[in-house]
């Protein structure tokens, strides 16, 4: 997966901090590395994949939590997400 575009789409479909936004496209590509997502859906890790999946989270929720929920529903169904998950207090980190 492909980092920087995927940064690119974060950015442009969430209002969050840079180093928000850099952490949870390093989750969403270590995820996209080790090869579960495609074994499990039988289909690549996009960009688009995941701002789609994480625009279908509750309204008002923030690009971590928007994650961690996404990351709750792969780990509840499959199994083994949990570990992509980002803790909730980047977000108030300078």
């Amino acid at each position: 997966m492909d980092r920087t575009a995927l940064e690119r789409e974060l950015r442009s479909a969430f209002d969050a901090e840079e180093t928000t936004v850099s952490v949870v496209a390093r989750q969403a590509r270590d995820m996209a590395e080790g090869g579960q997502f495609v074994d499990d859906f039988e289909a690549e890790l996009t960009p688009a994949t995941v701002v789609s999946n994480l625009e279908d989270a509750p309204e008002g929720y923030s690009l971590v939590e928007r994650w961690n929920w996404w990351l709750g529903a792969l780990d509840l169904s499959h199994g083994g997400y949990a570990r992509f998950s980002v803790r909730p207090d980047i977000e108030q980190q300078p």
